[in-house]
């Protein structure tokens, strides 16, 4: 459960240039705050408000920047529906799905309600859960590749996978997972798979196989990743019936780095003094399972007891601490920044930066590998507004999620934006994509493709093109705007 800051608090931190990394406060500070930020692929973010059922939308300035950017008051949630710490996801059709919620209306209730929100109508649409579910809470979640919306039961072993085009539910075999979902995280991997490390029966972890229904072993954190058990009381009752839930601890997020290892933060055990990180590599000729190595602790006596991570461009994630603190890990180091994200939430921008609770922006030293990016294969020389067109091209879906949260607030950023810059104003637009043919990572050489639409807004004339994927843009192609 992410622990509310005050907005107040949030403003505080200003950039300090003499730095290398740099944090910089919005000029417009998210009228309500923001508990949880999602990447629209029109390039605008929208945001979650405090009170849980206000949502308002970030739109960059005509030079692409976000620190300028100005917010607009949103479509609010229906009736009954306020949710906080729920799933939650973009889809390849650019649309919003929300599920469940630790608290509705600031009470716990482990709610089974969901909503998708369509960005082009403004609109919330209520859904019906998976069949049978009473219960949903601050369920673990995921998109996969082919586009299905999957989430765990957080009670129970259960899954089931939401078809975004009929909006059913199907129930999906959960063979040989050790435990309940309660407080684990998803990190989707390049063969469609997903690891995740137990809290219930730490240090074990897993890999889910989609195509086969079953989890496998992963092997074990070596270290232990697991808050204190007794972290929130031995027994929160919920619902009409008052049943208790007895929260099995916390884990910190676990994100997939450019080498391919996954990076996964911890609290600090109970009977411990220091919170640990692993490293997971995966699969490989002789190792059938991957093995976990012990990453760098934290310092300071800081944690990641439900927190936040994001990739930056340069390959390092970006990682919360429970007090706030911002790190950055290398691959070797932990390195503490001298910045405090006041506990927000993490997503990586378009512009290679990492918005920070919706209210500052994080840059970062360094660039990416060109071996990263995106690279487009076709894409049409001329366009008019308000017409629609196809793009393709290999990592449209960048090599990671982008970001992550764990059991709740994940904010995956693993779908292509395109960006059109026009040649004499230097301004910036990007234009809504939609119909992914991949909703993967690190998918190489695949040719992947979407379609965008060009914006009315959209100037005319001689442009350049670009797909960006997490942050990290292709190089820019010639284009016409009629």
């Amino acid at each position: 459960m992410l622990r509310r800051i005050a907005l107040t608090l949030a403003v505080m931190f200003a950039a300090a240039p003499v730095q290398a990394q740099t944090m910089t406060n919005l000029v417009h500070q998210p009228p309500n705050g923001a508990e949880i930020t999602m990447q629209l692929t029109d390039g605008t973010v929208l945001a979650q408000g405090f009170s849980d059922n206000d949502w308002w939308k970030l739109t960059p300035d005509n030079k692409g920047s976000y620190v300028n950017g100005s917010w607009t008051k949103m479509a609010t949630l229906p009736s009954g529906y306020a949710p906080y710490a729920q799933a939650e996801a973009v889809l390849a059709d650019g649309r919003v799905i929300i599920s469940g919620g630790e608290y509705n209306f600031g009470e716990f209730a482990f709610t089974n309600q969901t909503a998708i929100y369509d960005p082009v109508a403004n609109t919330w649409t209520m859904i019906d859960p998976p069949k049978g579910w009473t219960n949903i809470g601050d369920s673990p979640s995921i998109v996969l590749p082919d586009g299905r919306f999957v989430l765990g039961y957080k009670f129970k072993t259960k899954m089931a996978a939401l078809d975004p085009a009929t909006l059913k539910w199907t129930p999906l075999p959960s063979k040989g997972k050790n435990i309940e979902n309660a407080e684990e995280g998803w990190t989707l991997l390049p063969d469609g798979t997903f690891l995740t490390y137990d809290v219930a029966a730490h240090p074990h972890s897993e890999r889910y196989i989609p195509e086969k229904g079953k989890w496998v072993d992963a092997g074990d954190t070596v270290v232990d990743l697991r808050g204190p058990q007794n972290c929130c009381g031995n027994c929160i009752q919920y619902g009409p019936k008052n049943k208790c839930y007895d929260p099995p601890g916390e884990v910190g997020s676990a994100i997939r780095r450019p080498d391919g290892t996954v990076f996964a933060t911890g609290a600090v055990p109970e009977g411990e003094s220091k919170a640990h990180t692993s490293i997971w590599t995966p699969p490989s000729q002789g190792d059938k399972k991957g093995h976990w190595t012990p990453g760098p602790d934290f310092p300071n006596g800081d944690e990641a007891f439900d927190t936040p991570s994001s990739i930056l461009p340069n390959g390092n994630v970006l990682a919360g601490g429970s007090s706030g603190q911002l790190y950055e890990f290398n691959g070797t180091t932990l390195t503490r920044e001298p910045f405090n994200g006041a506990g927000g939430i993490l997503m990586p921008l378009p512009t290679g930066e990492v918005l920070v609770g919706g209210f500052a922006v994080y840059k970062s030293t360094g660039t990416y590998d060109p071996s990263w990016a995106p690279t487009i294969s076709a894409a049409p020389s001329s366009v008019t507004r308000g017409s629609t067109y196809q793009i393709s091209g290999t990592q449209f879906n960048g090599l990671n999620q982008g970001a992550a949260f764990g059991d709740e607030f994940d904010t995956h950023t693993n779908y292509p934006l395109v960006r059109i810059t026009n040649n004499a104003t230097g301004h910036v637009f990007y234009e809504r994509t939609h119909g992914h043919s991949s909703m993967g990572v690190a998918t190489g050489s695949a040719t992947i493709m979407t379609n965008f639409d060009v914006s009315s807004a959209t100037e005319t004339g001689a442009s350049k093109i670009e797909v960006v994927a997490n942050g990290i843009p292709s190089t820019a192609a010639n284009i016409t705007v009629n």
